[in-house]
């Protein structure tokens, strides 16, 4: 249980805020533009150099900035300043998690899997020349044109399944500069955001080695909560749970699946998008366990879920699994790739604390609560987040501070104690109300579907 070491886990680490300076000035110069740089990018870029000295990349890194000063651009160049700033943000990472594991009396696998083979590709290799010209650009040069430059080489990344990563980070990337478009003109650039994109794309155009490898496992599976990624056009649930292998191990592990949508289809609705996945959603939605059988699970912890390779069990209380699991339960290894402090991402319990001015405060600390990313398709409120007793949650940390994203709360109603979780409604809505004004607006997916039926019948 967190509550006992929350002083311990909220205390500054030592380096972390020196490094994420670091970065922020490479991000400045990207911004700008690597074909103008000033004296202060210039010497930015000499501050990553420096920061990364000691390790295998520092020499690589220092020739790199070198050139970049004298006006020699290239994709090597710029790769290696990528995996400078990867590894910095990495390491932030790994003392982050460290930090938790030990404040909670976690234990965590080790990244054991070998990494993909560099095979040379062409998409690959023209998606590098695209971000290259980003970087001589900068953010603030971007136009219509330059964007739309990348447009036929995602298409042919998309058709290609070992480039798909780096295909759907591009085209997202694409998007969002196309709507931002004139950036030029905007007050406020998302640099940290664009400079992950940039520099993630980068480093996965040298890996064209195909889908990460998995091991098939078999258990049961104990659901915690679960996460909504709602977006205008997709719609990604994540649960969180955990899994008692039929070696007697327990293991952390996380269920991902993500639908197409538009924007029309929001709120309860978008769990009328998963029903490809009818013994998740049932599990999810009434909270019981699951038996998997031959599940493949990727070395991060993440299971390829099937409905055919899992069996609906008996109910399983998520806080009771958390209270007597979570501890215990062996934390997934981080791919190599994911380590940034934005991915840490750490389900905790949470128990009598009070909740003023969105924060919970909890042995004389304040955690900060992420009441606006609740999600919309279930009964999970700030209401109820705001008068619960105990939480189970996801641990971030951003922008230079811990936060606690609720998926689920336990609360009194009445003189009753009540869990509220965000996946109640996997199913169908149980609030009366909802259910009415669903009627009421008509079925959303249902006439979509219908219609898309009739554009295919002609």
């Amino acid at each position: 249980m967190l509550g006992v070491h929350v002083a311990e886990l909220l205390e500054p680490l030592p380096g972390v805020a020196e490094a994420l300076d670091v970065v922020a000035g490479f991000d400045t110069a990207l911004s700008h533009g690597f074909a103008r740089l000033t004296d202060e990018h210039t010497a930015a870029l000499a501050n990553l150099a420096a920061a990364t000295g000691g390790s295998p990349l520092g020499p690589a890194i220092a020739e790199a900035a070198a050139k970049l000063s004298a006006g020699s651009i290239g994709p090597e160049e710029l790769s290696a300043l990528a995996g400078g700033r990867a590894a910095l943000l990495g390491a932030v990472h790994d003392a982050l998690l460290d930090r938790v594991d030990t404040a909670m009396g976690r234990e965590r696998a080790g990244w054991e899997q070998p990494e993909p083979a560099h095979t040379p590709h062409n998409l690959a290799v023209g998606s590098r020349a695209w971000l290259q010209e980003v970087a001589i650009t900068g953010w603030r040069g971007v136009d219509h044109d330059l964007v739309s430059a990348a447009d036929q080489t995602v298409e042919a990344l998309l058709a290609e399944p070992a480039l798909r990563r780096l295909a759907v980070l591009l085209d997202g990337l694409t998007a969002e500069l196309r709507a931002s478009c004139p950036i030029a003109t905007l007050d406020r650039l998302p640099a940290r955001r664009w400079a992950d994109l940039w520099a993630r794309a980068l480093l996965l155009s040298w890996r064209t080695g195909g889908f990460a490898e998995t091991t098939p496992v078999s258990g049961r599976l104990l659901p915690l909560g679960v996460d909504v990624h709602e977006h205008g056009t997709a719609v990604q649930v994540q649960l969180y749970a955990l899994l008692e292998t039929a070696a007697g191990e327990a293991r952390r592990v996380r269920v991902s699946v993500a639908a197409a949508k538009v924007d029309t289809i929001v709120g309860p609705a978008i769990w009328q998008l998963f029903t490809d996945h009818p013994q998740l959603m049932k599990a999810i939605a009434e909270r019981l366990s699951l038996d998997v059988d031959g599940m493949p699970m990727t070395a991060g912890g993440d299971l390829i879920w099937t409905d055919e390779s899992a069996r609906l069990g008996a109910s399983a209380d998520p806080f009771a699994t958390a209270r007597v699991g979570l501890a215990g339960a062996l934390a997934p290894a981080v791919a190599p790739l994911d380590r940034d402090p934005v991915h840490v991402c750490e389900p905790v319990l949470l128990e009598g604390y009070k909740v003023e001015d969105g924060a919970i405060e909890l042995d004389g600390r304040r955690l900060a609560i992420e009441l606006d990313r609740l999600p919309t398709c279930g009964p999970l409120t700030p209401a109820a987040v705001n008068s619960s007793s105990a939480c189970l949650g996801l641990l971030r940390w951003d922008a230079g501070r811990w936060s606690l994203r609720p998926l689920a709360v336990r609360k009194k109603a009445k003189g009753v104690e009540v869990d509220v979780h965000g996946g109640e409604w996997a199913c169908g809505p149980t609030d009366p109300k909802v259910v009415k004004a669903q009627a009421k607006s008509g079925d959303a997916v249902a006439v979509l579907r219908e219609r898309a039926g009739r554009l295919l019948r002609k």
